[in-house]
């Protein structure tokens, strides 16, 4: 496969006819702002977003200032502000990373974009559906969008492709599993009150695979939920998420397991498994392996190798053009809302003990 073509044809089926003259774009970048020195945002995104074309890193903030004038130094960073207020304010950012602890994801991100920046924020972009719904208050002219980087890496375009053209037949049935171990007490993903725990940390995964792949949405969901005696996060859950006519989405999370994850796609013809689903090295080829069962063993199975891809430069990119072009992206607060509706439905099905309806 001509991949290398492909990842333009990926660009082409967000931005049809993207060519900057013809919306007469006279920037070229947008300058960036990174709301706090979160480990995910220094040493993943930051640096990925730096290898945007269209992006500029010019500052970032934290309640430290001593912090984010070591973090900024470090990365090349021009400024540094000892507050996120200071940030916010500054004329010369256009959009915020918002990689703040699940908690503050909504408040900021709300403060950012009514002062007219736009915003990436990590996911879960809030608690729960309600905690999201405060973002329709967001300026109608701000981008919001949730930073699925995934969405955007070559593999799961591909896999879509695959079941959009019935090369695997009738899509039926999907399942993931996604797995590390983190018992420690101080790490904010351990802190039920700070929106801690798998299914929101890493659940939101494969609900968002679903979605994807699917390209509608669950009716109703069933959870079986194991919760830590001491932190009383959820840290096993096996969720199986309806999404009519026969579909289904079925999953393991655990923040408590050794590490692993896979997603498998079966079809009526054959399946597609993705090696590396989730935190796909940027630096390094990946795998599809499309099997029509010749073997049961899966030895005559072929594979497919993805070229090195950053997903996040590619969600930084896609991200800056929406800004930059005014066309937007298919994934904005109301795309947000729905996986968190899920969420949701996850929880009261552990609760109740039943399927939870959509």
């Amino acid at each position: 496969m001509n991949w290398a073509g492909f990842v333009d044809q990926i660009r082409l089926d967000f931005y049809p006819d993207l060519h900057r003259a013809e919306y007469n774009v006279t920037k070229t970048k947008i300058n960036w702002g990174i709301l706090s020195t979160a480990n995910i945002g220094v040493e993943k995104v930051i640096p990925a977003i730096k290898k945007s074309a269209s992006s500029n890193v010019l500052g970032i903030a934290s309640r430290n200032a001593g912090r984010s004038a070591r973090v900024a130094n470090d990365l090349g960073i021009q400024k540094s502000y000892a507050s996120y207020e200071a940030l916010i304010a500054d004329p010369e950012i256009d959009a915020i990373y918002n990689p703040l602890p699940n908690h503050m994801h909504v408040d900021w991100t709300l403060a950012a974009a009514q002062a007219g920046k736009h915003v990436l924020c990590e996911k879960p972009i809030g608690l729960n559906a309600r905690d999201a719904e405060r973002l329709r208050a967001c300026p109608k002219n701000v981008l919001v969008a949730e930073a699925f980087m995934v969405r955007y890496h070559p593999q799961w375009i591909r896999v879509r492709e695959m079941v959009r053209s019935g090369e695997l037949g009738e899509v039926r049935a999907i399942q993931a599993a996604f797995s590390y171990f983190n018992d420690d007490a101080q790490d904010i993903r351990n802190r039920p009150e700070a929106g801690g725990g798998a299914i929101m940390d890493i659940g939101c995964y494969p609900i968002t695979a679903g979605r994807f792949l699917f390209e509608d949405e669950p009716v109703r969901v069933m959870a079986l939920v194991d919760r830590d005696p001491v932190f009383k996060t959820d840290r096993m859950a096996s969720v199986v998420a309806d999404f009519g006519g026969g579909r289904q989405l079925s999953f393991m999370v655990s923040t408590q397991l050794c590490p692993y994850q896979t997603l498998n796609v079966f079809g009526t013809k054959a399946r597609a498994e993705i090696m590396i689903p989730y935190n796909a090295p940027a630096d390094k080829e990946t795998a599809l392996i499309v099997d029509a069962g010749e073997s049961l063993d899966g030895s005559l199975a072929g594979c497919e190798i993805v070229p090195a891809c950053d997903q996040y430069t590619e969600q930084a990119e896609m991200f800056a053009q929406a800004i930059l072009t005014g066309r937007g992206l298919p994934y904005g607060i109301e795309d947000s809302i729905a996986s968190m509706r899920v969420l949701d439905a996850v929880f009261v099905s552990e609760e109740q003990k039943t399927w939870a309806n959509l």
